[in-house]
């Protein structure tokens, strides 16, 4: 029998895509092949790229992925290029016709089929339109569809409860890419929170496009507070943090389950983009600048100590002078903890590129994403110095040179501030420990555990 080929994967994108990822290799390797992951230098037989296609900076690093593959599959290191993911969602047929180099591409959905295709005809695997080979094939199973290849350090791991998304916002091309919520089903997420606390993962980042829609396709009704509720009690799970709250109907007993079970991190990232009735009635936001005041008054007032982490927007079409003070405004009064925030790029297909004229000029919308910028600079480094001297709960992700690097509850990876502490103290990767905050810097903190 032939060795089989080694394959690179090469995910670009949300963790949502991550997870798509982690599926894939996880197949491929119930059938015998060998997987890495984001190759510094993929020279593999196959690459897979699980491209982005959401806004244009992430399309174009997508692209520019797939044209470096190429030219390595033209100088003969890599034999076979594969692409799947959003962006072949979303563009497939400008994308076959300008990229010829790649070998076969595959959606957001159908990715599977690369495997049966590979088995069924490994020189030339047909694009994503389906091969005609599959009744020659039937892979391995990996048990459930669901175990996969952990990308991440085996400690924590991203948990996708939905794929999809209702909310149609006006700048928004999800819909478009990935369609309608689709919920999965309870009792298979809880059985793969149990498979993954048996592999050693103690950290659950929660995600889908809106998690607060949960459940709502299968009954009418949203599950998230009961399906977080689930979670927190299977023996194991240390860490519960949730990401991509819709403010629109918010769910209020998920703030109990987050007060009550103290291993559900008071930490929540809910996009708010913008607060001006003007602009949140055009982007198609369904809520109203009083409710999302009274949401955040809410949420601090059930949940003390809750860590809010908001994406905000500059520069959707219409938005004024007035409506950017108004923004202003409101980040210096929710002094969220943390925050994120990109200017407005039109994305093909979406009611405001189909209805809106993108009027706010490039150098307003960059002088307001700086000043905004700027204002939550001043915020973190002031919310994050307030913590110095108090002792935190910490995880420990890796070590760089002199330092561990590690987490407290309110931080998720790689997106929010991290707690340096000596290497010196010779600690455990993966375990947890109580540091007290010796020092701050404006998104990083320094701390020890010899308290």
């Amino acid at each position: 029998m032939s060795k089989k080929p080694t394959i690179d994967f090469i995910s670009l994108g949300c963790s949502k895509n991550l997870v798509d990822s982690e599926i894939l290799m996880g197949l491929f390797e119930a059938n015998g092949y060998h997987v890495t992951h984001d190759s510094d230098n993929p020279t593999g037989d196959i690459a897979v790229v699980n491209t982005c296609g959401f806004i244009e900076d992430a399309k174009q690093e997508s692209i520019d992925t797939i044209l470096e593959l190429a030219q390595a599959k033209e100088e003969g290191h890599l034999k076979k290029l594969f692409v799947m993911g959003c962006l072949s969602e979303r563009y497939l047929a400008d994308l076959e016709a300008e990229i010829p180099e790649v070998d076969g591409w595959y959606g957001k959905f159908n990715y599977k089929q690369l495997l049966v295709d590979l088995e069924t005809h490994p020189l030339t695997p047909p694009c994503m339109e389906g091969s005609g080979h599959s009744e020659h094939f039937t892979p391995r199973p990996i048990g459930r569809g669901w175990e996969r290849v952990l990308t991440t350090p085996r400690h924590y791991a991203y948990l996708k409860i939905a794929e999809g998304c209702d909310r149609h916002c006006a700048y928004c091309a999800i819909p478009i890419i990935t369609g309608k919520h689709q919920s999965r089903p309870m009792d298979e997420i809880l059985d793969e929170v149990r498979w993954l606390v048996s592999q050693g993962t103690k950290e659950f980042q929660v995600i889908a496009q809106e998690l607060t829609y949960y459940g709502v396709d299968i009954d009418g009704k949203q599950h998230i507070a009961e399906l977080v509720e689930k979670m927190a009690e299977i023996e194991g799970v240390e860490w519960i943090r949730l990401h991509y709250a819709y403010p629109a109907h918010f769910p209020w007993d998920l703030l109990r389950v987050m007060r009550e079970k103290k291993n559900v991190c008071n930490y929540l990232d809910i996009a708010l983009q913008h607060i001006s009735d003007h602009m949140l009635d055009r982007m198609k936001r369904h809520v109203t600048k009083e409710e999302t005041y009274e949401l955040i008054r809410r949420m601090r007032r059930e949940v003390p100590g809750i860590h809010i982490r908001t994406t905000l927007m500059v520069g959707f079409p219409g938005e004024t002078d007035d409506d950017f003070r108004e923004l202003i405004e409101f980040t210096k009064w929710a002094r969220f903890e943390r925050m994120g925030a990109f200017a407005y790029s039109e994305e093909d297909g979406t009611y405001s590129a189909k209805h809106y004229e993108d009027d706010v000029p490039a150098d307003v919308k960059q002088k307001r994403l700086d000043k905004l910028m700027r204002v939550q600079q001043n915020i973190s480094a002031e919310l994050e110095a307030e913590k110095v001297g108090s002792v935190m709960r910490v995880i420990i992700d890796r070590q760089e040179g002199d330092w561990y690097v590690g987490r407290t509850e309110y931080c998720s990876p790689e997106v929010d501030p991290e707690v340096l502490i000596p290497a010196s103290e010779k600690l455990t990767i993966g375990e947890f420990y109580d540091a007290r905050m010796t020092d701050a810097e404006e998104f990083d903190l320094y701390a020890t555990t010899k308290i």
